[in-house]
Formats: structure tokens, C-alpha cells, sequence
């Protein structure tokens, strides 16, 4: 039996087919997961994502503990804003992406699940230089929201002061409203909103979620929306062997000062560095494309597909996969014994309901 978040109870009585998602019980649908990736693209719709790791930074040397351990100089944050960085080896290998938010007495970090041992073990073993304190948040729950009409739904369910934040909050900004903590990042390509929350509210909010007319959506919707909001997804397309320029995720690195050494510093390669990058991949005629099939580019070698899905917004098969750095239009993917057509993209596929490949 896998680990259950504090709404798992109300997933099954609505009929979701749970499945296994590092080590825990998660929604994959609630009946159609083609409707549910429509509904957030078309309208809004509620993700549970209490299964990522939350971990608070407080103390006089907050700043100067994640100046070191991050790539982005959270310095730079002013207030309500939060930023997307890495976590890095002493090689320049990812050990996870993080997403960074900054609170009154300090930083929390947003982390992913299957990597909450070796994430918060990392903390811990440079923390003793620092006068911090690091507390792991797991009886917060955390509710994303997304859609082009989250906004509209989302003032008929929340209280004045709440509604007053969201219209303050840009992209990339967040902020405390009592025991909630209200952010705008996203993940799905549209807008939304992700909500902080004490574990024993987030039922009583999703059901008023729906109540509103906020569909309710699994992780396999989740997981098409981000291929098409060309996002790659640590443990799939992210590991520690590949640097993070020859995986588009450069701008999360800040090389100023120059007089910020940061963990992975020396190591970190340019784009035009790389032996492989990866790229978005799209199939033109029938087919599917999944994770592990290899790629053939003539003249320029060998690649392997990352992550692959029909694409609900396309109505094509398409994908994130790792290709020589040289590729350029065309390659071939090899599906069950033969070799297919496929058109090499700069992702992301879809944004904001509009498809740019």
C-alpha cells in the first residue's frame, strides 16, 4: 500500500482509478483522461499534488545557505516573487528542480516526491555551516488550479482577502494569506494558481472546488498537459548525467555576481557544449509515441525518446527525447520494428490553449 494524501478517501468515492506514483496512491483519472486534459486547456480544473515535498528555510543565514546550494541567487527575489532553479552536484548534475518561494522569515522550497530522501539528506549535510533551520511541511496539502477561467471560478469559492491575492499575483509570484500560502507558477501551459494549505482543509476546499464547476483531474492529464507545455519531468527526462544547458534549463541559473560560488558552478557546460539535447519530436501520420523508443537522425546519430504521449491539443502523437545536438528537421523513431517519420520541434507544443509547432 502506497503513501496516501488527505484527500485519497474522496478520489475514490469519485470513481478515480488509482495507481502507484513514487510510492504513492494517486489519481490517474477520474473516467476519461482525454476530457480531463480539454477541461483544463478549455476551462479550469483541480489537481492533488500533496504528494511533492515542501521544506521551509528560516533563520539569519536562509539566504546565504540556498546562495549555495541553489543556481538561482534568491537574493535577487523581491517581494511575493519565487523563481524555478536546480539543485546541483558538485559536477553540475541535477538533483532535483525546485521551486523557490519567498516567505516572511525565510524560503520554501517545492520539491518532487521521488526525490524528498535524497533532497532533504542534501540539505542536511550542507546546513551545518549555516545558522538555519529546515522543517519538512508534511501536513501541508496543496491543491493546483488551472485553466483560462481559474480566476472566474476560483472568486466565487474563496474569501475577499483571498480573491484581493490573486488579482495582485503575476506569474511567478506568491504569497501568505493566514495558513494558506497562494502561488502562481503552473505546470499545464495555462493559467492557475497553487494552493498551500493545512491538511485537515483541503477536502472541505476541493468539494468547494467542484462545487463551482471545477472538474477534478489525474495525473495522466497532468503528465499530457506538461509534454505539451514542453516541461520536462525530473527521474524521466531529468537526471544528474545530463547538464542542465542541454535541457533548456539554463535560464534557471544565475552566473551573476560572478563572486556567488554555488554548488556545480565550475562544472556547468554551455548549449553548445552538449552532445545530445533534448527536443520535442512530433509524429505526423498514426502512431504512438512512448518513452525509451530510439531515434535515428541520418547523418548526425543516434537518440531516444524521453517522454511520449498522444497529444490531446494536436490530435499527434508527440514527445521530449534526447538527440544529437546537431539534429535539425526530420528523424525517424522506431515503433514496434519500424521506422517513422517524425518532425524535430523547439517545444513547448501548446501554451495558453495555442499550438506553436
Amino acid at each position: 500500500m502506497g503513501l496516501r494524501t488527505p484527500m485519497y478517501d474522496l478520489h475514490v468515492a469519485l470513481g478515480a482509478k488509482m495507481v502507484d506514483f513514487n510510492e504513492w496512491e494517486l489519481p490517474l483519472h477520474y473516467g476519461s483522461q482525454i476530457e480531463e486534459h480539454n477541461q483544463v486547456r478549455n476551462d479550469c480544473g483541480v489537481f492533488d499534488i500533496s504528494h511533492l515535498t515542501i521544506t521551509d528555510i528560516s533563520g539569519s543565514q536562509a539566504t546565504s545557505f540556498l546562495q549555495k546550494l541553489l543556481c538561482s541567487d534568491v537574493a535577487k527575489l523581491a517581494t511575493k516573487q519565487m523563481c524555478f532553479s536546480l539543485l546541483l552536484d558538485e559536477n553540475a548534475g541535477i538533483i532535483d528542480e525546485v521551486a523557490v518561494m519567498q516567505l516572511d522569515n525565510g524560503y520554501r522550497l517545492l520539491t518532487n516526491a521521488a526525490t524528498k530522501l535524497s533532497v532533504r539528506q542534501w540539505l542536511t549535510k550542507h546546513a551545518d555551516d549555516f545558522t538555519i533551520s529546515i522543517e519538512a511541511q508534511d501536513d501541508l496539502a496543496i491543491l493546483a488550479i488551472q485553466g483560462p477561467n481559474t480566476y472566474s471560478h476560483l472568486k466565487t469559492v474563496l474569501n475577499s482577502s483571498r480573491k484581493a491575492l490573486l488579482e495582485q499575483l503575476q506569474p511567478h509570484q506568491g504569497a501568505a494569506d493566514g495558513d494558506w500560502f497562494i502561488a502562481r507558477m503552473g505546470y499545464t501551459g495555462e493559467e492557475g494558481f497553487e494552493i498551500f494549505l493545512p491538511s485537515e482543509q483541503a477536502v472541505n476546499l476541493f468539494n468547494e472546488l467542484m462545487g463551482s464547476g471545477i472538474s477534478p483531474i489525474g495525473i495522466g492529464a497532468r503528465d499530457t498537459l506538461r509534454i505539451e507545455a514542453g516541461y520536462p519531468l525530473y527521474g524521466v527526462d531529468i537526471n544528474a548525467a545530463i547538464q542542465p544547458a542541454c535541457l533548456g534549463l539554463n535560464d534557471r541559473i544565475d552566473l551573476e555576481p560572478s563572486t556567488r560560488s554555488f554548488i556545480g558552478r565550475n562544472k556547468i557546460t554551455k548549449r553548445d557544449q552538449c552532445e545530445r539535447v533534448l527536443v520535442g519530436l512530433v509524429l505526423e501520420e498514426r502512431g504512438v509515441l512512448r518513452q525509451g523508443q530510439p531515434v535515428h537522425i541520418e547523418g548526425f546519430g543516434e537518440g531516444v525518446i524521453t517522454s511520449g504521449s498522444f497529444s490531446p491539443t494536436l490530435s499527434k502523437a508527440i514527445a521530449l527525447a534526447l538527440v544529437p545536438a546537431a539534429a535539425q528537421d526530420r528523424a525517424e523513431v522506431e515503433i514496434r520494428g519500424k521506422w517513422h517519420p517524425v518532425r524535430i520541434v523547439q517545444p513547448p507544443f501548446v501554451r495558453h490553449g495555442k499550438i506553436l509547432v
